[in-house]
């Protein structure tokens, strides 16, 4: 067995979410979720199918964050992986639909942050061991930094 660290592409403004799922389905199922939520979100979603004609599947309704997304899957080239890159929204607005859904068995990450995918590569083919996101804590918040996170969630309109 192998170890690789992918480094996932993240295009300015968007945000990302590696997952695991089981069944050719998904790449339907996670579409109708992102516009079922948000009909303006902007985003593109790539399924590394296992199994077959072993395809990477591509949907989405943004051309760039489709191909973008399609490059991550293809880096990262593990069976059932599934690559979401979206814009104009949030993951926290999506997550739990795609918990939900029947075939996701997995989420790895979901993050603006930079992104490493730990890969393992055997015989058979590759698989996701689990994502480094974004770096390591600095300390321990104090007064300020907590006075800063509950703005922050004010003003996205997360907390009243």
């Amino acid at each position: 067995m192998e170890l690789k660290v992918v480094k996932v592409d993240i295009p300015a403004d968007c945000n990302i979410i590696i997952g695991h799922s089981h069944f050719i389905k998904t790449v339907e199922d996670l579409h109708e979720i992102m516009v079922g939520i948000s009909p303006q979100v902007k985003f593109g979603i790539a399924f590394a199918e296992s199994s077959g004609p072993c395809l990477i599947r591509v949907t989405g309704n943004d051309e760039t964050l489709q191909q973008t997304a399609t490059r991550n899957a293809q880096a990262i080239a593990a069976g059932h992986t599934f690559v979401i890159l979206l814009k104009d929204a949030y993951p926290i607005n999506f997550l739990n639909a795609i918990k939900q859904c029947q075939e996701v068995c997995t989420i790895h990450c979901a993050t603006a942050n930079p992104v490493e995918v730990i890969v393992a590569e055997t015989e058979q083919g590759r698989a996701v061991l689990g994502v480094v996101d974004g770096s390591s804590p600095k300390g321990v918040e104090g007064p300020d930094e907590v006075q800063a996170r509950h703005e922050i969630l004010r003003r996205f309109g997360y907390k009243l």
